[in-house]
C-alpha cells in the first residue's frame, strides 16, 4: 500500500507507530526541501551525524522550480550518497528504520526514500580468545555484521563468492548472511538451508547462532556431539567457504557457523595449516589422541583401580599410594563436576583478582584436599590432565560432549564393572557412528562409508593446492 502524498498524515502515522512520544531515541526533524516539507526519522546513536549533515547542506539549495515528480527522480538527483532506496510499505519502512537506516518524507511523494548512512557500536577486529593461533593473521570477527563480511572478502576476492542476506525472528528481525562459492558449494544443500531459515518461526534469535541453529536442525538433539563447526577466526571461515562449505554469519554474534560440518572438520584447526606439513600432522594427530585420551582415561583407571590385585608388576604404579576414605567413583565425579564450578567461578572473577584467586583455589582445592583424606592424589593427577586434555580442543561443544560421554562411561563402569566399561566405550562410538551432519552424510565421513584417500587428508596434513581445482 503507497503511503500518503501528504506529509503530516505520514508524519502522524510513525510518530504513533514508533512511539516517539515513549522512544527518546527515535528521533524525527521537520525540514523543507525546495519548499514542501519534508520529515527525517533516524535512531540516535545508529547515523553518522556527519553524512547526514552534508546530505541536508545540500537540500538547502533546491528550489521549488527544481523538485522532480516523484521520489525515484528525486532519489537520482538529490541524493548525492551511494546507499538509497525507494519503500512503499509500513512494514518495511519500520524495520529499516529499527535497523539504523535513516527514513525520509516528502511532501508530494507518496514513497519513503531511505539513506543507508548507518554506524554501529563496534570494538576493535582483535584476535579471538578461544580461536588463537602460534602463527598467523591476528584478527577476529566481531558482533557487527557487515565488518565480518568484509574480512571474509579481504580473503576471497572473486566474483563467485556469495553472500545473501536474509532475516529472522518477528521481533528481532535479526540479519543472516549466507556465504558460499558459486560452482563449489553443494546446492541442494544450499537450497535446504536456505528453505529452513526461511521457515523459521520465531520470536527473537535471542542466542544468535545457537538459536538458529537448534531452529534450522533440530534433530537428535540428545546427542551432546555438535552437528554445526564455530569460529571466530575469518581466515578459517574463508577457508571453509573455499572448500566448498556454507558459512553463516549472524548479526551480534562474533562467530562463523561452518556446515555440513564432520568430527573431522570440528577437530581441525588453523595451526594445522600454518606450519609445514609435519608439524602441522602432528598437532593434528596429537589433538586426536588427546581427546580419545581425555574420554576413557579415567574410566579404564577407575576399572584398573576394581581389579588392582590383578595388575601385572609393570602396571603396579598406577595402584593408590594413600589409604582411601571416599570411594574412587565419588571422588572423580565431584572432580567433574567442581571443575565446572571453577571455570564458571574464572569466567565471572573480575580480571584483577583472577591470578589470586587461582593460586589460592590451587592450594586449597588441591594440596589441602588431598591432605583432608576426599581426594586422593592419583584421583587430583588423572582428573588434572583430563581438565587440560579438554582445552587442546577449539570447540567447547567437542570438549563437553567428551565430557558427558566420560561420566557415562564412569558411572557404567562402577556399576557393572568391565560390562559397564564396555558398554559405555560402544555407547560413546554409536553417539560419534550414527550422529549425521545437516547434510544427511555420515558424521565420521571418510571413515564411514570407508575412503583411504580422503581419510589420509583427514588425518595427515599433505602439501597445500598450488592451483585451483577446476569444478
Amino acid at each position: 500500500m503507497a503511503f500518503s502524498k501528504l506529509m503530516t498524515d505520514n508524519l502522524e502515522l510513525f510518530k504513533t507507530v514508533l512511539q516517539t512520544d515513549k522512544n527518546f531515541d527515535v528521533v524525527y526533524r521537520v525540514v523543507e526541501i525546495g519548499g514542501r516539507k519534508a520529515c527525517l526519522f533516524f535512531v540516535d546513536g545508529f547515523t553518522k551525524d556527519e553524512v547526514l549533515l552534508k546530505v541536508l547542506q545540500s537540500w538547502w539549495s533546491i528550489k521549488a522550480d527544481d523538485m522532480p515528480l516523484d521520489a525515484h527522480g528525486f532519489s537520482k538527483k538529490y541524493l548525492p550518497y551511494g546507499e538509497i532506496g525507494l519503500l512503499d510499505k509500513q512494514e518495511d519502512v519500520v524495520v529499516q528504520l529499527l535497523m539504523g537506516i535513516t527514513c525520509i518524507f516528502i511532501d508530494g511523494y507518496d514513497k519513503c526514500l531511505t539513506l543507508d548512512c548507518r554506524t554501529y557500536p563496534a570494538r576493535g577486529v582483535g584476535e579471538p580468545e578461544k580461536d588463537k593461533v602460534m602463527r598467523g593473521s591476528r584478527d577476529g570477527f566481531v558482533e557487527t555484521l557487515i565488518f565480518n563480511t568484509a574480512l571474509i572478502r579481504r580473503r576471497i576476492r572473486d566474483p563467485k563468492l556469495v553472500m545473501e542476506i536474509m532475516t529472522s525472528g518477528e521481533s528481532s528481525h535479526t540479519d543472516i548472511a549466507v556465504c558460499y562459492m558459486d560452482g563449489r558449494v553443494d546446492e541442494n544443500l544450499l537450497r535446504g538451508v536456505k528453505k529452513r531459515i526461511r521457515e523459521l518461526k520465531v520470536d527473537a534469535l535471542t542466542m544468535n547462532q545457537e538459536s538458529l541453529a537448534e531452529g534450522i536442525y533440530p534433530h537428535k538433539w540428545y546427542n551432546p556431539f555438535p552437528k554445526f563447526k564455530f569460529s571466530e577466526r575469518p581466515d578459517t571461515a574463508a577457508a571453509c567457504i573455499l572448500e566448498g562449505n556454507i558459512v553463516i554469519l549472524v548479526d551480534n554474534s562474533p562467530a562463523a557457523m561452518v556446515l555440513p560440518s564432520s568430527v573431522f572438520d570440528i577437530i581441525e584447526e588453523a595451526d594445522d595449516y600454518y606450519f609445514p606439513p609435519i608439524t602441522g600432522t602432528y598437532l593434528r594427530l596429537s589433538r586426536m589422541v588427546t581427546a580419545i585420551l581425555s574420554l576413557l582415561m579415567t574410566p579404564t583407571w577407575l576399572l584398573l583401580m576394581m581389579h588392582a590385585d590383578a595388575l601385572p608388576p609393570w602396571l603396579e604404579f598406577l595402584k593408590l599410594s594413600d589409604q582411601t576414605y571416599v570411594p574412587l567413583i565419588f571422588q572423580l565425579l565431584l572432580l567433574e563436576f567442581a571443575i565446572d564450578g571453577l571455570r564458571l567461578a574464572a569466567i565471572n572473577t573480575p580480571n584483577m583478582l583472577t591470578t589470586p584467586l587461582s593460586v589460592i583455589a590451587g592450594i586449597v582445592l588441591g594440596e589441602y584436599s588431598v591432605k583432608s583424606g576426599w581426594f586422593n592424589s592419583e584421583t587430583m593427577l588423572y582428573m588434572a590432565f583430563v581438565t587440560i586434555a579438554n582445552y587442546s580442543q577449539s570447540s567447547f561443544e567437542l570438549g563437553y560432549a567428551l565430557k558427558f560421554m566420560r561420566v557415562i562411561i564412569l558411572i557404567l563402569t562402577s556399576i557393572f564393572n568391565v560390562w559397564g566399561y564396555a558398554a559405555g566405550v560402544i555407547l560413546s562410538l554409536c553417539a560419534i557412528v550414527f550422529n549425521k551432519t545437516i547434510a544427511g552424510k555420515s558424521y565420521v565421513y571418510p571413515l564411514i562409508p570407508f575412503r583411504w584417500s580422503e581419510l589420509k587428508k583427514r588425518l595427515l596434513r599433505g602439501r597445500l593446492p598450488m592451483e585451483k581445482k577446476e569444478g
